[in-house]
């Protein structure tokens, strides 16, 4: 086997073309691990929303809870139950409003009861105090009251038709519920003219409760409803992901090429500049494989000090927030990029893919350049 140091050496010697190289590998994995990042955020937005004993009740069909409306009786019969061990009854409407850059978007304002708070220990309130009953007073989220306008706390915020007071703002721990507004369910409920329950969030005591309850509740003809564990209700929401992570791989897959080729064109550059290096090795007793597997080498070295690079590039997008549309409930969803150590190891097994597509066929030429031809070669 050819020693390693050798492969370095030829890469340090033609530096403008091993960095020219790095620098192409690390962009594309850049771009590929902050796509991820941000797939990922979204994702885990919704996997990381929902308690395991809790269960959302909606209305059968409706799949999220800005579709779903029932009576405000049902809650009565439910609340009465075996199972319940508590329950919040809710109404989720949606409004236009303008982000601090100007445009509009839609926002969910959820209307609460005093149990919703105790029914989602990851959502506290961070600043301020909370809202008091019968007045037009709403808490938001630190990551809205960050993104949009009239969302800090003292300010007065247009929902309906008038203006509410911004009291305080709450932490949801990077969950779905970042892009919400919440209110008193009966101010909210009045403001919208709409006298209904968009849900219920049931607390069970056990696992063992969920499946009688949920037959129970889904059975009843009178109710005409269905009943989801909360992690599942928000899982199933992270198709909203989907089109961001085709639209990241195929920018990815397009860059990628770009970079096999400037790996490929290094290797050939190299191959040319050492024909005679390359013979002398086939006559010190080198074979054709020993020569293949050392040009592979190099070509697999050049893209993964591309690829560490560009993983150090996509660092400081970890934490940032943004925003995107829900495809499900068609509101805005913040969520933050999350660069995490097994996305860089993705990145770092892609760019060994276009240092092994991009080395073959200049190592293959290597080793199959004849003693003779390359001994004449001048360089």
């Amino acid at each position: 086997m050819i020693p390693v140091r050798y492969n370095f050496r030829s890469l340090v010697v033609r530096r403008v073309g091993t960095a020219m190289t790095i620098l192409g590998v690390a962009l594309t994995v850049a771009v590929f691990v902050s796509v991820l990042a941000m797939v990922h955020g979204l994702e885990s937005t919704f996997t990381t929303t929902g308690e395991p004993l809790n269960l959302v009740v909606i209305r059968t069909g409706a799949q999220v809870e800005t579709n779903s409306f029932f009576d405000r009786d049902v809650k009565q019969t439910i609340e009465t139950m075996d199972g319940v061990a508590e329950m919040a009854a809710e109404i989720v409407v949606i409004i236009n409003h303008p982000r601090l850059t100007g445009e509009t978007t839609n926002l969910i304002v959820r209307g609460i009861d005093a149990k919703s708070f105790e029914l989602r220990p990851k959502v506290k309130l961070a600043e301020g105090r909370m809202f008091q009953p019968g007045l037009r007073e709403v808490v938001v989220s630190r990551s809205v009251s960050k993104r949009f306008k009239d969302a800090r706390i003292g300010d007065s915020i247009r929902l309906g038709r008038i203006s509410w007071k911004v009291v305080g703002l709450f932490d949801a721990s990077r969950t779905a519920h970042e892009s919400e507004i919440w209110g008193g369910y009966n101010e909210i409920a009045q403001e919208f003219e709409r006298p209904i329950y968009s849900s219920l969030l049931i607390r069970v005591p056990s696992e063992a409760d969920i499946r009688p309850l949920s037959d129970r509740i889904t059975s009843d003809r009178r109710f005409r409803l269905d009943v989801l564990r909360e992690p599942e209700y928000y899982a199933a929401q992270t198709s909203t992901a989907a089109p961001i992570r085709v639209l990241g791989y195929l920018i990815a897959v397009i860059m990628s090429v770009g970079s096999c080729f400037a790996v490929m064109n290094t290797m050939y550059a190299s191959t040319a500049y050492r024909a005679r290096e390359i013979a002398t090795l086939r006559v010190l007793g080198f074979k054709r494989r020993a020569i293949l597997a050392s040009f592979m080498i190099e070509s697999l070295v050049l893209a993964l000090i591309g690829g560490v690079a560009g993983c150090v590039l996509a660092l400081p997008m970890n934490g940032i927030s943004t925003g995107t549309s829900n495809f499900v409930t068609f509101s805005e969803v913040v969520f933050e990029f999350q660069v995490t150590p097994s996305l860089m190891l993705t990145g770092l097994a892609f760019a060994a893919i276009m240092g092994t597509v991009g080395g073959f066929l200049p190592a293959r030429v290597a080793a199959s350049t004849s003693i003779i031809r390359a001994l004449r070669t001048e360089v």
